[in-house]
C-alpha cells in the first residue's frame, strides 16, 4: 500500500476496482465524467477483465449494471445528479426487487449549478426511493465510502447511492491506495420472478421487505465509522496549502458538558465548517454525519440533547434537517440562517458561523478584531462575472449565426450541450432537459396549430443527446404531424464533458471497435422525409438548406424537416481547419459598432478600447475564417501573405525600432 495525490473522481475509481467491481457503465455529466476514464486506466494497467462502457443514456447505464448484478456480478454506475432522474424509473423498481452482487450508483450534484439546469439533491432522491446514501467530505472518504457500499449492498441486496459533489469529485487529495482486487465471481443468473419480474400484488411485500431493510441499515448507520464527533481540532494541512484540509482522521473527542451551540454537517460543507471554527478559535462541537439516509436518529439525538441550538449544514438542499422529527432548536435553510439556494462557499459559512459563535459566547477576541481584514480580503479577490462562450471555430456558431439570420424571428428550442451557449447568439430560446429540443418544438407547433397559426420554429440539439433522448420525441412528432426544422449539431463526439465517444461511431470506451449507429438512419427510422446534410462553415450552402427545410414544413406533403450539420470539434480535430487555414485581420476602416461582437460572439474578436476597434486576438483564432461574413461591412478580411519587409517593419515596430 501507498499514497498518491488522486482527483475526486480518480479516488472514486480506484475504489471501484479495490472493490473487484466487475461491470462498470455511465453517461458523461460533469462532475463525473472522468470516473469512468479512470477506470478504463486502472482496467489497462492491472490487466483487469472489467467491462465498461459508455452507454447512450443512464436509464441504459442503470439496467445493463442491474442485470449484471442479478448475475452475480459487482456492478457500478455513475452519472450526474440530473441523470439520476432518467434512470429513475429502473432504480426506485431496483429498490424494491433487489440485487444480488453489489449495485453501487455514484451520482455527482453540482450545488451552485455551474454546469447544470438544477441543483437538486441526490440525497433527498434517496429518501424518495428509499435508497441508503453516503455522503463523502473528501476524495479519501469517497474511496473508503465505496468499499463500505458494495458490502452494504451485498448484506442487505439494495442498490446504494454514493453521492459526491462538485468540490469532492474535482478535489485533489493524498489518498491510500489498497490492494486492487481481482474478481472471480461467476456469471449465474438464477431465476427469480417474485423479485425480478413481480407483479403488482407481490410489490407490496416488497415494499414492507424495503422498509425492513432500511430500519435494520439504520441500525447499522448508528456505529458507522463515518458518522463521527469532533471538538478543538487542530488540522493539519497535507501536501499544499491548496488541499483541502483533512478532517476524517481525527479522533473524536467526546464532550459531556452542554454546549451553546453545535454543528451538525454532512458532505464538503462539513469539511470546510472544521476548518473555518479551527482558524476562528471557535469552541464548537461538530458531529459529522457521512450516512445522510436512513439516519443514524439516536446518534444525533444524543447530540442534539449536549447542543442549545444546532447548525445544520449540508449542501445542496436540508436533506439532513428534513429528517429531523424535532426541529425547534435547529439553525439552517429551512429557518432561514442558511441559504436556501447556492454553494456553500467558505466565505457564506465564514459569516454564518463568526454571527452564530459571537451570539452564543463562543468568539475569542482575536477573532473579532481579524474577522474584518479576513472579510476585506476575501471581497478583494472576488472576479467579476464572465459567462461562457462557444470556443474560437466552433461549427454551432457558424449554425446559430446562420439559423438566426435565415429566421430572425422564429422561435428557437435547444438542448444540452455545448450549444446551450447558443443562447448568446440569440438563437437559443428554451433549454429544458436532454432531447427537449424536440418536443418543445413539437408543442410550440400544436399549440400555435389550435389557433391556425403557424410560426417559424427552429430545434437545435446535439448528436450525443438526439441518441440519449431526441429519437422518441422525433418519433412522437413525426406520427403526431409537427412541423418544424431540426437542426442536428453533429460535431462528432460528446465535446462538453470530454469527447466521449457515441454511438455514432464505432469506438467504444475502452477504445475497442463497437458497431455504429448512425444518425441519417435513426432520422430515417422515425419517418422523416426531409433530410439532409451539411456544413455550418459553409454558410451560403448552409443557408439554402435552412430555406428549403423551411419550404417543406408548409409544404401539403410536408413534415418535420431534418438538417443535420456535421463540422468536428475544434477543440477535438482541427484537421479540417489545418487544411484550409484562413486568417484573418480587421482593416483600419473598421468603425466599432461592434455587430461582429454581438452577432457572431467570437472569443477572438476583441474590443481595442483605446482606438475603439475591433481587432482579432490570433493567440485565440483557430484561423477558421468564419468571422469574415459577420462584418456586413467588410471590415473583417483575409489577411494577405506579409512580404518580408513587411514582416520586418512589422518586428521592429513591436520592439519599439525603426527599420
Amino acid at each position: 500500500m501507498n499514497n498518491q495525490v488522486l482527483l475526486g473522481n480518480e479516488a472514486i475509481a480506484r475504489g471501484l476496482v479495490e472493490a473487484g467491481v466487475d461491470v462498470v457503465t455511465g453517461y458523461p455529466g460533469t462532475p463525473s465524467s472522468e470516473i469512468i476514464p479512470e477506470v478504463i486506466a486502472l482496467k489497462k494497467e492491472f490487466a483487469l477483465n472489467t467491462y465498461v462502457e459508455w452507454s447512450v443514456n443512464e436509464k441504459v447505464a442503470f439496467e445493463v449494471a442491474l442485470a449484471a448484478s442479478w448475475a452475480r456480478k459487482r456492478a457500478a454506475v455513475t452519472m450526474k445528479q440530473v441523470g439520476l432522474n432518467v434512470a429513475s424509473d429502473p432504480l426506485l423498481n431496483a429498490a424494491y426487487s433487489g440485487v444480488m452482487a453489489g449495485l453501487v450508483l455514484v451520482v455527482c450534484d453540482d450545488p451552485g449549478a455551474y454546469s447544470s439546469q438544477t441543483e437538486q439533491d441526490t440525497r433527498l432522491f434517496a429518501l424518495f426511493a428509499k435508497i441508503p446514501v453516503f455522503d463523502p467530505a473528501t476524495p479519501r472518504q469517497a474511496k473508503e465510502m465505496i468499499h463500505a457500499a458494495f458490502e452494504l449492498s451485498e448484506k442487505y441486496r439494495i442498490p446504494v447511492i454514493l453521492r459526491s459533489s462538485l468540490r469532492v469529485s474535482h478535489a485533489r487529495q493524498n489518498v491510500l491506495l489498497d490492494p486492487v482486487i481481482r474478481s472471480t465471481r461467476q456469471a449465474n443468473f438464477v431465476k427469480d420472478p417474485s423479485h425480478w419480474a413481480a407483479t403488482p400484488r407481490l410489490r407490496v411485500q416488497l415494499h414492507h421487505e424495503l422498509n425492513d431493510k432500511l430500519a435494520r441499515i439504520e441500525q447499522e448507520f448508528e456505529t458507522s465509522e463515518f458518522n463521527f464527533e469532533i471538538q478543538n481540532l487542530e488540522l493539519e494541512i497535507q501536501n499544499s496549502e491548496f488541499e483541502i484540509q483533512q478532517i476524517e482522521n481525527h479522533k473524536s473527542k467526546i464532550i459531556n458538558q452542554k454546549s451553546p451551540l453545535g454543528v451538525l454537517a454532512a458532505g464538503v460543507p462539513a469539511a470546510t465548517a472544521q476548518e473555518l471554527l479551527e482558524e476562528l478559535g471557535a469552541d464548537i462541537p461538530v458531529l459529522h454525519i457521512g450516512t445522510v439516509y436512513p439516519l443514524p436518529q439516536k446518534r444525533i439525538a444524543k447530540f442534539l440533547a449536549r447542543c442549545e441550538r444546532v447548525l445544520v449544514l449540508e449542501e445542496p438542499d436540508a436533506a439532513i434537517e428534513t429528517q429531523l422529527p424535532d426541529r425547534r432548536a435547529i439553525l439552517g435553510r429551512l429557518d432561514g440562517t442558511v441559504p436556501n439556494a447556492g454553494e456553500l462557499t467558505p466565505d457564506v459559512l465564514e459569516s454564518i458561523l463568526a454571527r452564530l459563535a459571537r451570539e452564543a459566547g463562543l468568539l475569542p477576541e482575536t477573532a473579532k478584531e481579524t474577522l474584518p481584514a479576513w472579510n476585506s480580503a476575501l471581497d478583494s479577490l472576488k472576479l467579476p462575472p464572465r459567462g461562457p462562450r462557444l470556443c474560437p471555430g466552433c461549427g454551432h456558431r457558424s449554425a446559430f449565426y446562420t439559423i438566426r439570420r435565415t429566421f430572425p424571428g422564429a422561435f428557437y428550442t435547444s438542448d444540452i450541450g455545448c450549444y446551450t451557449l447558443g443562447i448568446n447568439l440569440r438563437a437559443v430560446d428554451t433549454v429544458v432537459d436532454m432531447g427537449a429540443a424536440i418536443t418543445i418544438a413539437s408543442g410550440l407547433y400544436q399549440a400555435y396549430r389550435l389557433d391556425n397559426k403557424t410560426k417559424p420554429i427552429v430545434a437545435t440539439i446535439g448528436d450525443s443527446t438526439f441518441i440519449h433522448s431526441g429519437v422518441t420525441g422525433l418519433a412522437n412528432a413525426v406520427h403526431t404531424g409537427a412541423r418544424f426544422i431540426l437542426v442536428i449539431l453533429d460535431n462528432s463526439t460528446t465535446a462538453m464533458t470530454g469527447f466521449q465517444p457515441t454511438a455514432d461511431e464505432t469506438r467504444l470506451a475502452d477504445g475497442t471497435e463497437g458497431t455504429r449507429v448512425g444518425i441519417p438512419d435513426l432520422v430515417r427510422a422515425c419517418g422523416v422525409k426531409f433530410l439532409r446534410t451539411a456544413d455550418p462553415y459553409e454558410l451560403d450552402a448552409f443557408q439554402h438548406i435552412l430555406k428549403q427545410a423551411e419550404e417543406f414544413t408548409h409544404a401539403p406533403d410536408g413534415g418535420i424537416a431534418v438538417i443535420i450539420a456535421e463540422r468536428p470539434c475544434v477543440l477535438n480535430d482541427r484537421s479540417p481547419i489545418d487544411a484550409h487555414p484562413i486568417r484573418v485581420e480587421v482593416t483600419d476602416e473598421c468603425d466599432g459598432c461592434k455587430y461582429c461582437l454581438v452577432a457572431f460572439e467570437c472569443p477572438a474578436l476583441v474590443m481595442n478600447v483605446k482606438t475603439n476597434k475591433v481587432e482579432i486576438d490570433h493567440k485565440t483564432c483557430v484561423d477558421c475564417g468564419q468571422c469574415i461574413d459577420s462584418c456586413y461591412k467588410g471590415f473583417i478580411v483575409e489577411s494577405k501573405p506579409m512580404t518580408i519587409l513587411e514582416l520586418a517593419e512589422k518586428v521592429g515596430s513591436e520592439n519599439g525600432q525603426v527599420a
